[in-house]
C-alpha cells in the first residue's frame, strides 16, 4: 500500500491526525489535490475542502483549478470568521481556528516537526482530535522526519511517502523530452537516466534531468554529478567519486573473484553501501546517550527487513580493505555510497534516528532493495553478534600481502608514479599495500630512489606487531581469506603451503 492509499484508508476510518514523512511536501500535497479525494462518507458531493498552513502564509485554500465550487475558500472563510488571515501565521491561532472547519475538510501543516514540541501547539493539535474524528476531517502534518511528544504518540498516525519508482522517474523523463520536442530516447538510455536519478525525490529528480538535458539529449555525466551533490546533502551520505577498479589493487584475488561473481550473478546489487571502520562508527561500548544503540537498531532492522546482503573486511590498517570496498561499485558500474554512521548523529536521539531513517530511505531508493553493504574493520571484538549476522556473505580477513602480491602492488605503483626502472625495491618484508604506495609517492615527490624513500616509513608490521598477531590468531579458521580460497590459516612456527605452487609465511613481518 502506497502513501496515498494509506491516507485514503485512514480517511475512511475517520483518522483525525496524520503525519507524513516526505522529502517533497509540495509534491505530496499535489498528489492528494489531484487525486479523487471525495468526502469520506460518500454522501456529500464534490471535492473535499483542502487548506494548507505554513509559518509565512498562514492558512490558505488550495482548491483545484477545475473546481468551480471552491470548497477550500468556503472552508477558509468558515475558519476565519471575523478574524484576518494575517492572524493565522501564529500556529496556535491557526490550529484553534481549524475547529470551525466544515466536515470532511483536510488541512496540511507544513514543517510540523519544527513546532510540534511547543506546549501550546501540542495542545492545540490534541484539541483537534475528537472534533475532527466526529466530523471526518483530518490534519496532515508534513515533515522530512518527526519525533512525536509523548502526549501525542498514541494519537498521530505516521506514514512514509516513498521516493519515486522506476516507472515514475521514466514518466518524468519522457515528459521533459516531450516538452522540449526532442526525440524519445531508446530503452537503454531511459534505463541509464533512471539509474542516475534513483534515490531523489520527484522535484529534485525533475530539476536534475531538466538541467542536464541538451539539444543532443541527456548529459548522463552531468546528471550523475547532480545526483551525487543531492545525495551528499543528506547527513551521513556521500557518493564515492573515485575511478579505481579491482585491477588497480594488487593481490586479494579471492575476494575480487567472489565480488565479481556476485556482481555478475543472479539478482546483482544496484548499489554498494560502504561503511568504513564500522567498529568505531557504532561505538556501542562507549556511548551512554543511547544514540549509537538507536542507530544500530535501525540499521539491523532495515538490513533484515530489506534482505540486504553484505561482507565485512577485517585486517590490519593498509591491507586494501577500503580500496576493495570503493572499487566494487566501479567494477559493477553502480554507485558506491559512503555511509558515515557518525554523520547521522545529533544531540537528540530522536533527531539522530530521523536522519538515519532518511539516509536508509535514500539508500533503499537508489538500490531498489538490492543493496550490498561492505564494511571494514580493524577489530571485531566490539561488534555484536547480531550485526555480524546481517552481513550474510560472511567475514573476510585481509592479511599483510605476501611477496607475490607485493610484486603486483609495486608493478601498479611504479606505473602510476612513473618510477624509473633502475630504482631498486626496498626491503619490503611485511609491508602493506598502502606502505608500498606511500613509498612510491614519496620517491616521486622527493625525486629520490625507492630505497631512500623507504627510510621515511615505519611499516605497521613493526609499529603494531602485537595487534597484528592477535588479529591473525582471532581470524584463524573463522574467516575467509581475501587472498586464497577457504578459511584463513595462521601458523606461527612454519610456512604453510596453500594452493598449487604457493607458499605463505603467516609470521611474516611480525617481530
Amino acid at each position: 500500500m502506497n502513501c496515498l492509499q494509506a491516507l485514503k484508508s485512514a480517511r475512511r476510518g475517520s483518522t483525525p491526525l496524520v503525519a507524513i514523512r516526505t522529502a517533497d511536501p509540495a509534491g505530496t500535497i499535489e498528489t492528494v489535490k489531484t487525486s479523487d479525494f471525495y468526502h469520506p462518507n460518500g454522501k456529500a458531493k464534490g471535492n473535499a475542502a483542502l487548506l494548507c498552513w505554513d509559518i509565512v502564509n498562514g492558512l490558505r485554500a488550495i482548491d483545484r483549478a477545475d473546481d468551480a465550487a471552491k470548497p477550500g475558500e468556503a472552508a477558509l472563510q468558515a475558519c476565519l470568521g471575523q478574524a484576518e488571515q494575517a492572524q493565522t501565521t501564529n500556529p496556535v491561532e491557526a490550529l484553534t481556528m481549524l475547529q470551525k472547519m466544515p466536515p470532511g475538510g483536510i488541512c496540511f501543516m507544513q514543517n510540523a516537526h519544527r513546532f510540534i514540541e511547543d506546549a501550546g501547539i501540542c495542545q492545540a493539535i490534541w484539541n483537534l482530535r475528537d472534533n475532527f474524528k466526529s466530523r471526518m476531517s483530518m490534519l496532515v502534518m508534513l515533515c522530512p522526519s518527526i519525533t512525536l511528544p509523548s502526549e501525542l504518540q498514541q494519537d498521530i498516525l505516521i506514514l512514509d511517502e516513498a521516493l519515486p519508482t522506476d516507472a515514475e522517474l521514466k514518466a518524468i523523463a519522457l515528459d521533459l523530452y516531450k516538452g522540449v520536442q526532442l526525440p524519445v530516447p531508446d530503452a537503454k538510455t531511459i534505463e541509464r537516466i533512471i539509474d542516475a536519478t534513483l534515490g531523489l525525490a520527484a522535484f529534485p529528480a525533475e530539476q536534475a534531468m531538466a538541467m542536464s538535458l541538451t539539444k543532443q539529449g541527456m548529459d548522463l555525466i552531468q546528471l550523475w554529478e547532480r545526483k551525487r551533490q543531492l545525495i551528499d546533502g543528506n547527513p551521513g551520505l556521500s557518493v564515492w567519486r573515485g575511478t579505481e577498479k579491482f585491477d588497480d589493487i594488487g593481490g586479494c584475488e579471492n575476494i575480487k573473484d567472489f565480488l565479481r561473481s556476485v556482481i555478475k550473478g543472479k539478482n546483482p546489487p544496484r548499489a554498494i553501501c560502504f561503511i568504513d571502520e564500522i567498529e568505531k562508527a557504532i561505538g556501542t561500548g562507549q556511548d551512554t546517550s543511547g544514540v549509537s544503540q538507536g542507530l544500530l537498531g535501525q540499521l539491523l532492522t532495515w538490513m533484515q527487513d530489506n534482505a540486504a546482503t553484505g561482507i565485512i573486511l577485517v585486517g590490519p590498517p593498509g591491507a586494501a580493505k577500503s580500496a576493495l570496498s570503493k572499487a566494487a561499485g566501479n567494477e559493477a558500474g553502480i554507485p558506491t555510497i559512503a555511509f558515515d554512521l557518525g554523520g547521522t548523529k545529533a544531540s537528540l536521539v530522536g533527531e539522530s534516528e530521523g536522519r538515519m531513517r532518511t539516509a536508509l530511505k535514500v539508500i533503499d531508493a537508489v538500490s531498489q532493495k538490492r543493496t550490498m553493504f561492505i564494511a571494514t574493520c580493524n577489530s571485531l571484538s566490539v561488534l555484536p553478534t547480531e550485526l555480524l549476522r546481517r552481513f550474510t556473505f560472511g567475514v573476510f580477513f585481509a592479511d599483510l600481502p605476501d611477496s607475490t602480491e607485493r610484486a603486483k602492488i609495486w608493478e601498479i605503483y611504479r606505473k602510476k608514479y612513473d618510477i624509473p626502472a633502475e630504482y631498486e625495491l626496498p626491503d619490503d618484508e611485511g609491508w602493506t599495500g598502502a606502505e608500498c604506495k606511500q613509498c612510491a609517492e614519496l620517491s616521486w615527490r622527493l625525486q629520490r630512489p625507492l630505497v631512500e624513500a623507504a627510510t621515511f616509513i615505519v611499516p605497521v608490521c613493526r609499529s603494531a606487531a602485537d595487534k597484528i598477531a592477535k588479529l591473525r590468531s582471532e581470524a584463524h579458521g573463522k574467516f575467509i581469506s581475501v587472498s586464497y580460497p577457504g578459511p584463513y590459516q595462521y601458523k606461527k612456527a612454519e610456512p604453510v603451503s596453500i594452493g598449487a605452487g604457493r607458499r605463505i609465511s603467516f609470521d611474516q613481518g611480525v617481530n
